[in-house]
């Protein structure tokens, strides 16, 4: 199955997700709003969120993949049949390695909930002591989250490496309806009573995710044993190369803590909410396209690496920016240009008032100038990962980290929460160009005409898209006040319409042609 094909798979059902996940939000801002209980709520699911970022997907697919592929690819030298399971023993070492320390971790959270919830709000200066507790009870609640969403992780990964990419990308679906569900049918009387609701639909969903990996695992002919813990030399390397994949994979996913750290520190009530919104927004082309991308292109990158075949492994790439880039910049363009009317067709009802939509916005349109760069941080980086290289991202990772900081710093007092979404983008753009140049410098990847050319021909399309939305974002502005369909339709009809100019711009600037967009999704044999 081609790249682009992975990717598809991927992304459309990471599309299925993401459509739950903006049905939940805009429940989510009905009936929670964006003040006292949100805040709360999003703060206790900011930390597992995040240790699920670095941990269960970025850091434990960029170390196990690799690993367990190089595992059966030696096995298979010896002899075709020792292949899997070979793989199988190797994670069979990890999974009675991992339980144990996810259960200690987990349990050590939970007990030291209240303290890591103070360092990272102040103790709630707007809200006092009382929101200070409820994020507390919500972070125990959720946090049990991190450890089976890690094992799924594990089971995800044999599954991606044996070519079921698409079992992994649905396991997020899940998620989103046990959520949806807690909304529509087991919400309290208050906003606090719903967001409880919710911390205990993150941790259900966790349990029902593990579940369908199990079962499709199970399908598969892979059955994971728990034994006696060893930590066996390949088992010592990938505790070794896992913590700094961690901070080279989460880059952004700090800097979002540490935004929101400081917006519930230092900024009035609603904050946090306007920037977790915001950024759920900007998340939708990055689960799509960045993430698609980045877990398809792993495995490829590593047998080609293993292989020998260092001009496939970066022709691979260079593809993989172009497929990134054709998607990504007309999403950033509009997610800039007409950020309000979206927030207001999507979230202003109930208890989401217009200010809160004005607030989003600002933060939308400033989130999505870091775009291009988070999806290409995904691109990038398997390229360190595929050579078993997890150091080097996490270096450039903490330099953007220190900029992200700097810039948090400067920028907070004049622009507020806007100022923290500006230096996550900006702190983007530093790593993925330092990324790229380490990349360069070491021969390891290098820009092609093909790829040059047409970036400057998308980026010309993606500048007549910018103009057509313009124009129309006053007509749809008048539909965003009806009802519920009636703004999904004009919202609908915005984003084909731009579609349509950007796409006719591809064609008339020949970034590609109508036969070469179809072939891309031709099944290469």
């Amino acid at each position: 199955m081609s790249l682009v094909r992975n990717t598809a798979t991927i992304g459309g059902l990471t599309l299925v997700s993401r459509i739950l996940g903006f049905l939940r939000d805009m429940l989510m801002a009905r009936f929670v709003g964006a003040g006292f209980a949100s805040d709360a709520f999003l703060i206790a699911w900011r930390l597992p969120n995040l240790f699920r970022a670095l941990f269960a997907e970025g850091a434990f697919a960029a170390a196990f993949v690799p690993m367990f592929n190089r595992t059966i690819a030696e096995a298979e030298r010896e002899g075709a049949a020792r292949g899997l399971p070979a793989g199988l023993r190797f994670a069979d070492d990890v999974l009675s390695v991992l339980f144990p320390i996810l259960l200690a971790f987990t349990a050590l959270m939970m007990l030291a909930a209240g303290p890591i919830v103070w360092i990272m709000t102040g103790g709630f200066p707007d809200g006092g002591p009382e929101k200070l507790a409820l994020a507390t009870q919500f972070t125990r609640i959720t946090f049990p989250y991190l450890m089976l969403i890690s094992l799924v992780s594990l089971l995800g990964g044999i599954l991606n490496s044996l070519g079921r990419f698409w079992v992994n990308a649905a396991a997020p679906v899940l998620l989103n309806l046990c959520l949806i569900a807690g909304l529509l049918f087991f919400r309290g009387h208050s906003e606090i009573d719903t967001a409880r609701t919710q911390s205990i639909a993150v941790t259900v969903s966790g349990v029902l995710q593990l579940a369908w990996l199990i079962w499709a695992c199970r399908q598969a002919g892979v059955v994971l044993r728990v034994k006696r813990p060893r930590l066996t030399p390949p088992v010592k390397k990938l505790l070794a190369i896992i913590m700094p994949a961690a901070l080279g994979a989460g880059a952004v996913q700090f800097n979002l803590l540490i935004s929101t750290t400081l917006a519930a520190r230092f900024l009035p009530q609603g904050s946090v909410s306007y920037l977790y919104y915001a950024d759920r927004l900007n998340q939708l082309p990055l689960g799509l396209i960045g993430i698609g991308v980045g877990t398809a292109i792993l495995p490829l990158l590593s047998r080609q690496i293993g292989g020998g075949d260092d001009a496939a492994a970066i022709a691979t790439q260079n593809r993989a920016i172009e497929l990134s880039l054709l998607l990504t910049l007309p999403a950033t363009a509009a997610l800039m240009v007409s950020s309000e009317p979206i927030i207001r067709a999507l979230l202003q009802h109930g208890a989401f008032a217009a200010a809160d939509t004005r607030a989003t916005a600002a933060a939308l349109t400033a989130f999505s100038l870091g775009l291009p760069a988070y999806v290409l941080i995904k691109v990038l980086t398997p390229g360190f990962y595929a050579r078993s290289d997890t150091r080097t991202p996490v270096r450039i990772a903490l330099l953007a980290m220190l900029v992200n900081l700097g810039l948090n710093l400067a920028l907070i007092w004049p622009l507020a929460h806007v100022g923290l979404a500006v230096s996550t983008a900006v702190s983007a753009w530093v790593n993925v160009a330092l990324l790229y140049l380490t990349l360069r410098r070491r021969k390891h990847f290098a820009t092609d005409a093909r790829l040059r050319a047409r970036t400057l021909r998308l980026a010309a399309a993606t500048l007549g898209m910018t103009a057509v939305l313009l124009a129309l974002n006053p007509w749809v502005d008048g539909y965003t006040a009806g009802s519920a369909w009636l703004r999904i339709v004009a919202l609908a009809v915005l984003m084909a319409l731009g579609a349509a100019a950007y796409f006719a711009g591809t064609f008339l600037f020949r970034a590609y042609t109508v036969s070469e967009l179809r072939q891309q999704f031709v099944r290469r044999r």
